[in-house]
């Protein structure tokens, strides 16, 4: 072998070495938003969907046409270590229909003498039902910003889709528990 081809094999597996590396780079910034899709598509780890109010209104239509059956929902808040504020559901449990909207009120309170702006994590368990729980409209959409001292009451309109029922692994399924958790906002 010559000088010259051993230079040239050496160049290509340095360019081949550059693309594959950064191939992994393009990959790891591309992870967390294509996890975040895979989440909401099959509601994979208690992920909720996101509804249209067009779609709430099929989801009543089918409920109606399947017979009414009904499902407690149970409503946690937290707050993150660093997180100054105070946050905790209006009412704690609710009885709902499947296909019917409804509304879950949320409290919070800025104690710190500061404005704080946070956002909202949240999850469903047990983790079959995250595919079947929609929020139409939820303050976990966007940030929030309370004012030293402020209270809000935070909304979500949401709906258990009756598409829950025809599923085996819902069978037994008798209470959802919707979990979020406020973080500070950097």
């Amino acid at each position: 072998m010559t000088t010259a081809s051993i230079e040239r094999k050496n160049r290509r597996v340095g360019l081949i070495a550059l693309i594959v590396a950064l191939a992994m780079l393009g990959l790891g910034y591309a992870a967390v938003p294509l996890y975040d899709l895979f989440c909401r598509v099959t509601g994979f780890g208690g992920t909720t969907q996101r509804a249209t109010m067009a779609q709430a209104v099929e989801a009543q239509k089918q409920a109606k046409s399947a017979g009414v059956r009904t499902i407690s929902i149970r409503f946690d808040a937290n707050t993150a270590v660093d997180m100054p504020w105070t946050f905790r559901p209006r009412h704690v449990t609710d009885t709902v229909q499947f296909g019917e909207r409804d509304m879950a009120i949320f409290e919070a309170k800025n104690l710190s003498a500061v404005p704080i702006t946070g956002t909202a994590s949240f999850n469903v368990e047990p983790e079959q039902a995250g595919k079947y729980f929609n929020k139409i409209q939820c303050f976990c959409f966007t940030e929030q910003t309370l004012k030293p001292g402020e209270e809000v009451a935070m909304p979500v309109l949401f709906y258990v889709d009756p598409k829950a029922l025809d599923d085996p692994n819902m069978k037994h399924v008798e209470q959802i528990t919707l979990s979020y958790t406020f973080h500070r906002t950097r």
